[in-house]
C-alpha cells in the first residue's frame, strides 16, 4: 500500500524538471547536527517515535512521504558589531521532517513529548522538482541537485531557500528502485 504524499499540482513538465504547486500540509521535524550520510538514521529514530507514539495521548500516526532533508540554518536577530572569525566548530547539520496525514489538523494533532519535534506548518508553494532513483549518497544527490538548480536558472526562475532531499521508500528497497528527489521552492 502507497504512503499518503502531500497534494501538488504539476503546473509545468519538461525533461529537465517539473513544476509542482503544493497546498499546505503539517510535518514533524527535528534537527540533527551530523554529516549528510549519517544524520538520516538519527532524525528518523527521533521522527519515528512521535509517530510511533511518543505523543501525548500515545497515538500511532501512520506513515507517510517524503521524508525530506534539508541544510539547517537559523534566523537570528541583527545586533552589531559584526566580526569574522573561522568556525571551529564546523557543525554539519540538517532538518528532517516527516508529513503528517492530511486528515490531521495542527489542533488535532498529537502534541510531541520529545522537545527535538516540532510541528510546523509548510504554507501552500511552487517547488521545482528533479526526480531520480538510486542511492541516498550525498554525491548523487549533489549531481542531481546541481542539474536541477542549473535547469531552474536556465528557465529564468528565482530559487527562494535551499533545496531539499526527499526521500520516498524505506532503506529497506532495493537502491535502484528507491524514488528520490531533489526541491527548491521558486517564487510563481
Amino acid at each position: 500500500m502507497a504512503n499518503e504524499e502531500p497534494q501538488y499540482r504539476v503546473t509545468y513538465s519538461d525533461e529537465r524538471f517539473e513544476l509542482r504547486e503544493y497546498a499546505p500540509y503539517l510535518v514533524a521535524e527535528t534537527r540533527v547536527a551530523a554529516p549528510f550520510d549519517q544524520a538520516g538514521n538519527e532524525a528518523f529514530s527521533i521522527l519515528a517515535g512521535y509517530i510511533f507514539g511518543n505523543n501525548r495521548g500515545q497515538q500511532k500516526i501512520e506513515m507517510t512521504a517524503p521524508v525530506s532533508q534539508v541544510p539547517a540554518s537559523e534566523k537570528i536577530e541583527m545586533t552589531a558589531p559584526v566580526s569574522q572569525m573561522p568556525d571551529s566548530s564546523a557543525e554539519e547539520a540538517y532538518v528532517f521532517s516527516f508529513v503528517m496525514p492530511s486528515r490531521y489538523t495542527r489542533a488535532t494533532l498529537p502534541v510531541p513529548l520529545d522537545a527535538r519535534v516540532n510541528i510546523r506548518e509548510m504554507p501552500a508553494r511552487t517547488m521545482a522538482v528533479i526526480a531520480y532513483s538510486g542511492t541516498w549518497s550525498r554525491s548523487r544527490y549533489e549531481a542531481q541537485e546541481q542539474t536541477l538548480l542549473t535547469a531552474v536558472r536556465t528557465a529564468g526562475l528565482k530559487t527562494v531557500g535551499k533545496p531539499v532531499f526527499a526521500r520516498y521508500n524505506p532503506p529497506f528497497m532495493p537502491w535502484f528502485l528507491r524514488r528520490n528527489e531533489v526541491m527548491i521552492e521558486v517564487l510563481p
